[in-house]
């Protein structure tokens, strides 16, 4: 009997045996950007910096170590309780080994009252696992329970099987210790950056007010390594005065609440933020903050809820006690702006933008923080008067500035210029940076939005209708449409100008953003409006001015489950929904327990919800409008086959092949 081979696929083709699935650890040694930095192997050695961290920050470790060996591998030896390392109960396997090996696989998902962490910035369950990933060499060694447990990997695959021992009596009882030889295929540099690394190590130190954290440094030829250790028992107070490079107007403000079991009615118990400030007025700013120890370079949503709470407070003090000079207004900046700080933050399930965690994103962490802050610092202030009125003073005189320099953005209304509509609910701001024109879908959300929104900065003009389809319209017959005409005269900018050259010096507004209804008519109503500004005002687009607000579709009313308080979730698309839901099962919620609304426009969502979602800087999602890589003869040929009069066939074409992309609401 003869056997015949499998024929071998020609190139190019593309059949089942194209479709390729990767398993384990493969999707991160092929994108290992999409988990990590790959700049520099820093960030794979930080994850288990951070899990060492984690044990401190449950109470269950005091110290941690870490050496850079002359070979140019990684030890990180901490004394918390040590990696499980027994048998898995659902997969069989040690628990130890899938730590190292499985994505999504840790103790950080488990958020119930008797959760392994309570607090932890490892969510994603990609951490060490992705460190593994991308070393040469792995080792691990876990002292628990009596015992002693050794597990060796190369490239990600275990090299040498779980090995178990009796502790000795020279032995430690608990804790672990991973060594890493990261693979320099996979990075830039295989350089460890070693002021990175200190600043990393020492933050750690003053976040953990009696813990030690000490970092050696192996040198060829040398007996002794170069040793640093830090331990502060002062915690934020005295790393930000020894970093500040100029003295402080007033003594340092600092504070630190955390929720307790009487106040989980808005957030978790144990849920709060530590931090301390100072104002100085001149000189560089220290800006640094923390969410359960992960340093986030980038801020977010937390450092803009302190940003709040210490506007709110000092805007509160200023206007108690009459200090505000006339014609002189306020804004958050002009509080924030001469701050020096280090917050840290402690939130129950942080959302991270991205693997590398640089950035927090969790909108409730806003509230959180600010709630905390503002009323700690009004109760400062009112108890030292005159220190109050030093800040007020700096306050005032950042914002006098900041008018001054934006008085050459003049709001013109009248006297020779086109007098601004009628329908415009127009910002009171001058500054150009700050002002933001918001073109709403409808009167009642254009109601719903002028009470929302924040009066100093945003301006709402409704419109009725949708706008005329304006990509084969005659520049000079664009103001017949009144629509267009209210939309020029209130951006400040004429369409074309003279010699196609439009002059933008009469700008007002920083941000135009588009805000329609998350539904098809939606969606239309944008693409009417950026054919409007593509072919009639292409300079607001080349330079960053239009923006498209994304609104949400789904609400959802949220039980409290384990330490979690009832909450509302809000959902752009299906997507997000199907996830927050996943997300609700994992932390306990019953199936069914919680309400789904869904918005059938703007109109239906009240002023705050609008605020909280679409209009307020910190929380929303607004998406820049730009040409994209194929510049501006891609992006014409794709409006032409969009909006052109001839072009029915490719219309009809797009929508065949589309079609089914396409959910329909009955």
């Amino acid at each position: 009997m003869s056997t015949r081979p499998t024929p071998t696929p020609a190139a190019g083709t593309y059949g089942e045996a194209s479709i390729r699935v990767l398993k384990g650890l493969e999707p991160v040694k092929q994108r290992p950007g999409m988990y990590t930095r790959t700049d520099n192997p820093l960030h794979i050695v930080q994850e288990v910096i951070d899990n060492a961290a984690d044990e401190a920050l449950a109470g269950h470790g005091r110290r941690i170590d870490v050496t850079l060996h002359a070979d140019g591998s990684v030890s990180v030896e901490d004394d918390g309780r040590g990696i499980p390392f027994g048998l898995h109960p659902e997969e069989g396997v040690p628990v130890l080994e899938i730590v190292y090996t499985r994505l999504h696989a840790g103790g950080k998902f488990d958020k119930g009252a008797g959760g392994a962490y309570s607090f932890s910035g490892g969510l994603h369950g990609v951490g060490v696992s992705v460190t593994n990933a991308l070393a040469r060499r792995l080792e691990v060694t876990v002292w628990r329970e009596g015992q002693v447990a050794r597990l060796v990997f190369a490239g990600g695959d275990v090299l040498e099987p779980l090995q178990l021992r009796k502790a000795a009596g020279g032995d430690r009882r608990h804790g672990t210790t991973v060594r890493v030889w990261p693979d320099p295929r996979y990075f830039d540099s295989a350089e460890f950056p070693r002021a990175e690394l200190t600043h990393l190590l020492r933050s750690k130190a003053v976040l953990m007010p009696g813990a030690s954290v000490t970092l050696r440094v192996e040198k060829p030829g040398e007996r002794a390594p170069e040793t640093q250790t830090w331990l502060y028992q002062g915690g934020l107070r005295d790393y930000l005065l020894q970093a500040l490079p100029a003295e402080p107007l007033i003594p340092l403000f600092e504070g630190a609440h955390h929720a307790g079991a009487a106040e989980t009615e808005n957030f978790a118990e144990g849920e709060g933020a530590a931090w301390c400030v100072a104002f100085t007025e001149d000189g560089a700013l220290l800006r640094e903050s923390y969410v359960n120890l992960i340093p986030t370079v980038a801020g977010g949503t937390h450092e803009s809820g302190l940003k709040d709470g210490l506007f709110q407070a000092v805007r509160g003090f200023i206007e108690l006690h009459s200090l505000l000079p006339k014609g002189v207004k306020l804004m958050a900046e002009d509080v924030f702006s001469r701050a020096s700080f280090v917050l840290s933050a402690k939130v129950l399930d942080p959302q991270f933008q991205g693997q590398t965690k640089e950035r927090l994103n969790s909108r409730d962490a806003l509230r959180l923080v600010s709630a905390c802050v503002k009323p700690a610092l009004e109760l400062w202030l009112n108890q030292h008067v005159e220190l109050g009125r030093k800040l007020a003073e700096l306050v005032i005189r950042q914002a006098q500035t900041r008018q001054r320099a934006s008085q050459r953005v003049e709001k013109r209304k009248g006297s020779g210029v086109a007098v601004l509509p009628g329908k415009l609910t127009d910002c009171e701001s001058r500054d150009l940076q700050w002002n933001e024109l918001f073109l709403v879908e409808g009167d009642s959300a254009g109601g719903s939005a002028k009470l929302g929104r924040d009066k100093e900065t945003q301006a709402i003009l409704p419109l009725r209708g949708k706008v005329l389809n304006s990509w084969e319209v005659e520049r000079d017959r664009l103001f017949a449409n009144n629509e267009i005409h209210d939309i020029s005269v209130a951006i400040g900018v004429d369409p074309h100008g003279p010699a196609d050259q439009p002059d933008l010096s009469g700008l007002r507004y920083g941000k135009v953003c588009i805000l329609s209804d998350a539904d098809v008519d939606g969606s239309h109503i944008q693409v009417l409006l950026l054919t409007l500004f593509f072919r009639h005002f292409p300079r607001l687009i080349e330079r960053g001015h239009v923006h498209i607000a994304r609104p949400p579709l789904y609400r959802v009313d949220a039980p409290a489950r384990g330490r979690k308080p009832a909450a509302k979730l809000y959902a752009l698309d299906e997507g997000e929904l199907g996830a927050i839901l996943d997300k609700l099962r994992k932390e306990g919620a019953r199936e069914g327990s919680w309400t789904i609304s869904r918005f059938k426009g703007l109109g239906e969502m009240n002023a705050e919800q609008l605020w909280d979602t679409t209009l307020n800087p910190e929380t929303r999602r607004l998406l820049p409008c730009s040409l994209g890589d194929g510049g501006p003869a891609a992006a014409e040929a794709m409006f032409t086959r969009l909006m052109g009069k001839g072009e029915a066939a490719a219309r009809r074409e797009l929508m065949e092949l589309n079609g089914d992309a396409v959910e329909v609401d009955v």
